[in-house]
């Protein structure tokens, strides 16, 4: 029987909208069109086939509560979309180091006690592939949770802008590669996002000739993330991440003065919805201007949970081929900050080709 063992860190508004996800199309038949999918069955895995084991936490208003209660429970404000019986699988204490900002610290209560094992915990539940749902700027906090996955053997979806599979040097890579474990990342693309959308625009402008002169994308929302990045030194990986991810789809030099991507404020009564605005400057035939602006509403937190859904069960097809290290295809479709950047329509391409067990895709 197909079987994807799950673990979450990070019991947060993703976490509660990938498991309200995998629940609502648990049944879902490989003939079914599921919005944000790209397949309802992936290799020999349905949605249904994808089982949470473990959850971590350090909020103690998660900590010690069955998952199906944690992912409803307070800041978590994103939308319910899905009732979630109890999983059995009660949420344990994790490491903190810097996964609780200075802003956040106002809302969350660390939960008592010492930090589970949760390498050990990993192995016992045989944990298959593990999601990375911190908060943002949790550089100590990632790499520490890196370490516990490395020591399990387990596939790992990073899904926030901690450059582990994309750094500048190898350190990361070459750990997973000798522990024989995938991973996919970095930072999680959202379905149809502030991100994917700012870099079709670019490429549309590259591939039509227009010169591209100068961008902007200012993001604000109202969850968790939005408050911690309100702390400025939290925001710098984001920034690289967003910002290269569109940059990466400029076939000219552009300089940095005139390209600003990153999030902007926190409004609390927006919840989990985000808001981005989009503005690009460019030069067209006859050195003519050509200007877009665009405005985009979305819950931030479902429109990247069918995204990960995909990745997890990529992230099981490579460990069953015996894969490791980063898994180029997926990382370059799901993720903003991929250790090579592609085109969306490569990227696309490369992964079917990857699901589909072609050799030119793998790895």
């Amino acid at each position: 029987m197909a079987d994807i063992k799950v673990a979450i860190i990070g019991v947060g508004n993703c976490a509660s909208s990938f498991l309200q996800g995998i629940t609502k199309y648990a049944d879902a038949g490989p003939d079914e069109t599921i919005p944000g999918l790209m397949h309802p069955v992936m290799g020999e895995y349905g949605i249904g086939d994808i089982n949470v084991v473990a959850a971590f936490d350090v909020d103690a208003n998660k900590v010690g509560k069955d998952l199906s209660e944690a992912i409803f429970s307070e800041p978590n404000n994103t939308m319910k979309f899905q009732d979630v019986p109890d999983q059995g699988i009660v949420v344990q204490r994790g490491m903190t180091h810097d996964g609780v900002g200075r802003y956040t610290s106002e809302l969350i209560t660390r939960a008592p006690g010492g930090t589970d094992d949760v390498a050990q915990i990993l192995k016992d539940r045989e944990v298959d592939v593990v999601i990375n749902y911190l908060p943002v700027g949790s550089e100590e906090a990632t790499k520490w949770y890196t370490e516990q996955v490395l020591q399990a053997g387990c596939g790992f979806i990073n899904c926030i802008p901690v450059f582990i599979a994309s750094g500048e040097n190898d350190y990361w890579q070459n750990r997973f590669r000798e522990a024989g474990a995938p991973i996919i990342g970095d930072d999680i693309k959202s379905q149809v996002g502030a991100t994917i959308t700012h870099r079709v625009l670019t490429r549309l402008f590259m591939d039509r000739g227009v010169e591209l002169l100068r961008t902007y994308q200012l993001n604000f929302g109202g969850n968790t993330d939005f408050m911690n990045m309100l702390d400025r030194d939290r925001l710098v990986s984001k920034k690289i991440s967003k910002t290269q991810a569109v940059t990466s789809q400029v076939d000219e030099f552009i300089p940095d003065r005139d390209v600003h991507v990153g999030p902007s404020d926190y409004v609390p009564w927006l919840t989990d919805r985000k808001w981005c605005y989009i503005r690009m400057e460019g030069k067209s035939f006859g050195d003519v201007p050509l200007n877009i602006e665009l405005k985009m509403e979305v819950w931030d937190s479902p429109n990247s949970a069918g995204v990960v859904i995909d990745a997890v069960r990529c992230a099981k097809i490579a460990k069953d081929r015996g894969l490791s290290g980063p898994i180029t295809a997926p990382s370059s479709y799901f993720m903003k900050s991929p250790l090579i950047q592609y085109t969306d329509d490569e990227a696309r391409q490369l992964v079917e080709d990857f699901i589909a067990g072609e050799e030119s895709a793998q790895g």
